[in-house]
């Protein structure tokens, strides 16, 4: 068993790595451009939403608590028509405060990995096995329920499959780093 201390800077420089690595996926390259579809109209939804006074959050349309309210005539008629709608309002993106929050993300997910690593690989053990158990754990934590959004809130295909390359190069940053640093 390996002291989850003396683990302290793969979890940092792995951080590290991964937030660079995700503003060059998400801010430099391409390659996530076609994740949002633009709605024709755009203007008068924003000022409907402005009109309702939509404060942050997240809703669904239409909108039902109950599975008696979904069997409700008036529901049902709601639902034929469609669509249906999973909406999140936010005020506007805080990028430096979202930063920030994604970076701490990495951090505490670097430890959950280090925690498991460091109770499942000895001292010493070699690169290609740190980095199989890291990289699979990982890969868990960064992309591993990436598909419930497209299974559950119909997000594109597409898009949760960019989502799961992010997450695969984010767990080969951190099980790289590991391997590398491994006491």
């Amino acid at each position: 068993m390996v002291e989850l201390t003396s683990l302290w800077l793969p979890i940092l420089l792995s951080s590290v790595f991964v937030f660079f690595a995700s503003s060059i996926l998400h801010m430099v390259l391409p390659f996530h451009r076609a994740d949002y579809d633009q709605l024709d109209g755009e203007d008068a939804i924003l000022d409907a939403l402005r009109d309702q006074d939509a404060g942050a959050g997240n809703y669904l349309l239409p909108h039902c608590v109950t599975p008696e309210q979904r069997k409700s005539k008036e529901i049902q008629a709601k639902l034929e028509r469609g669509p249906m709608v999973f909406m999140t309002v936010i005020p506007q993106v805080a990028m430096g405060k979202n930063l920030i929050q994604w970076f701490v993300q990495s951090l505490v997910l670097g430890t959950l990995v280090a925690y498991l690593a460091a109770h499942t690989l000895a001292a010493g053990a070699e690169y290609l096995e740190v980095f199989r158990i890291v990289g699979t754990a990982a890969l868990l934590a960064y992309a591993g329920s990436e598909a419930s959004n497209s299974i559950w809130m119909g997000r594109k295909w597409g898009t949760t499959a960019r989502h799961i390359f992010d997450g695969a190069v984010f767990a080969a940053l951190t099980a790289g780093t590991f391997g590398w640093l491994w006491p």
